[in-house]
């Protein structure tokens, strides 16, 4: 029998004295697809940094524990140690270059080279260093790269720049840089479907098992337990840094895995009751709206967003569901009128925006919503003292930071988001990417908006805190009277919480729906019908 692709024997770590992984044991075999599940917090990310050799194990303390791969012990001390090892990972938080094209970053650390008069000269002598003095075969990297998004079925100019590309293109160009390593033993996905609609998901689910039925092991991480049911052999939940159980895909059910997650029943995915019904006039009015949000361009997108409703937007990756809120917020270049609370509201100026309680919760937490290497206090209180002037003792150019008022308030929040950290002291980074989630949601509530943007809400987010966080958008619109304006790339979450849903199909507006319409008429919105 052959060994095991992966074995974790009694893993444990600690950070600055706090336990958060208590003798995981873990195995996958050559060829299967096992999934990870568990709560944000539960100590999966910090797993995965461990098996990838990620600095920050080894800059606080180090492991304890066994692993094995392919029946040898192994300690990576470096992601690069993993990769030599056989370990890919398609990262929840993307790791790529923004100024380097996607064939470039498909084929990072694994450049294909040609012989120039200067190599051929010194690579006798200078060995393998001497390959370095080689030429880049640039037409043989983007066939390669090529070749890798169309097995994952990406339309995808290879010769573009991953600089401000859409989340979910960043998503294809990391599992198409693991289709092409030729080296792969096992391949971990975190959360590879959080930015993808249900199509695309399905298409790269099918990418996944593609890969084991080629005897690759296949670590998958999600959130979307029906993914977990639909593509995993076995099942392993992890809850408060133990392992709980582990489970044959036949032995369990979304119910089941939900529970033993969370550590009790999850009330049904019903649509949030009673529903008011929303103001007729109109606060935003968006007429030939433009953006030039690479590969999510809008093309004359025209909107009236009424007073006091939750207007959903969604649509295919690509189409430009993302660059509405982006272009209207000032993020990326806009042409178009448009108008808020009856006044035009000028485009490309973000902070006009704020000024005018226009707040945006981006798609893109470590890019555009977090500073990383600050608190949770001041990612959640910065913003709301330098727009607003909140959290300040005094006025004028002597007014104090107000630390105990920022204290108390995002002590607050971390206690209605339930967001899973040491306390407000603690750096984003360190966090989870579910918790980056919902700090982003708290530094927009923060700012009291009278006109909520917010995409991806739940991106990364578990099945237990995704109904929190749509409850808490809920509240924030009942009970306070703001309009949301809410982009997903999940047509059950916009119409369990949504008055209207507005499809963007090549750019432009195909149709706007009711939540309860039948899920064809959404269909075939996304597949080119007009309304």
């Amino acid at each position: 029998m052959p060994p095991s692709a992966l074995r974790l024997e009694r893993i444990g770590k600690s950070y600055f004295g706090t336990p958060v992984l208590h003798d995981v044991d873990l195995d996958v075999a050559p060829g299967e697809v096992h999934a990870l599940v568990g709560e944000n917090g539960a100590g999966k990310s910090t797993l995965m940094n461990i098996l990838f050799g990620m600095p920050v194990i080894r800059e606080t303390g180090g492991y304890t524990g066994r692993i094995v791969l392919g029946g040898v012990e192994v300690d990576p001390q470096s992601p690069a140690d993993a990769m030599a090892h056989g370990v890919g990972m398609v990262h929840q938080e993307f790791m790529l270059l923004p100024g380097f094209t996607v064939f470039e970053n498909i084929g990072l650390g694994r450049e294909t080279t040609r012989p120039n008069p200067i190599s051929a000269v010194l690579r006798p002598v200078a060995g393998k260093a001497g390959r370095a003095l080689e030429t880049l075969d640039r037409p043989a990297m983007r066939r390669r790269a090529r070749a890798a998004l169309d097995e994952i079925g990406m339309r995808l100019d290879e010769g573009s720049l991953m600089g401000g590309m859409p989340v979910g293109h960043m998503q294809f160009v990391e599992i198409a840089r693991e289709v092409d390593k030729e080296n792969a033993r096992l391949v971990v996905f975190d959360e590879p479907t959080a930015v993808l609609t249900e199509s695309e998901a399905e298409q790269l689910l099918r990418t996944i098992r593609t890969l084991a039925e080629k005897g690759i092991a296949v670590l998958f991480i999600s959130h979307r337990l029906d993914e977990v049911l639909s593509i995993a052999d076995r099942v392993t939940v992890l809850r408060d840094g133990e392992v709980v159980r582990s489970l044959l895909r036949a032995d369990t059910t979304v119910e089941l895995l939900a529970e033993l997650m969370i550590g009790k029943a999850l009330a049904p995915d019903a649509r949030i009751e009673p529903r008011p019904a929303p103001e007729t006039e109109t606060v935003l009015e968006v007429e030939e709206l433009e953006v030039s949000m690479p590969g999510e361009e809008t093309r004359g997108i025209d909107l009236d967003i009424r007073r006091g409703e939750i207007f959903g937007i969604g649509g295919l990756a690509g189409q430009g569901k993302l660059g509405i809120a982006n272009g209207i917020v000032g993020l990326h270049p806009a042409a178009g009128r448009v108008r808020f609370e009856g006044s035009p509201l000028p485009l490309e100026d973000p902070r006009g925006a704020l000024e005018r309680g226009v707040v945006f919760v981006s798609e893109d937490r470590r890019g555009v919503g977090l500073l990383m290497d600050q608190s949770v206090e001041a990612n959640v209180a910065l913003t709301a003292v330098h727009i607003q002037g909140k959290f300040l003792k005094g006025k004028g150019p002597l007014a104090l930071f107000d630390t105990a008022a920022a204290r108390a308030h995002t002590l607050r929040n971390i206690a209605d988001l339930d967001i899973r950290c040491r306390g407000p002291e603690q750096a984003v980074r360190r966090l989870s990417g579910g918790n980056q989630q919902k700090v982003c949601l708290a530094r927009a509530f923060t700012l009291e908006p009278r006109l909520l943007f917010v995409s991806e809400p739940t991106r990364g987010v578990d099945v237990g805190a995704k109904d929190r966080v749509l409850r808490l958008l809920v509240a924030l619109n009942r009970e306070h009277g703001i309009t949301v304006v809410l982009t997903s790339s999940e047509l059950a979450e916009l119409r369990r919480v949504s008055d209207r849903i507005a499809i963007i199909d090549k750019g432009r507006v195909a149709g706007i729906l009711p939540p309860d319409a039948p899920e064809v008429e959404f269909g075939l919105l996304m597949g080119g019908e007009r309304r």
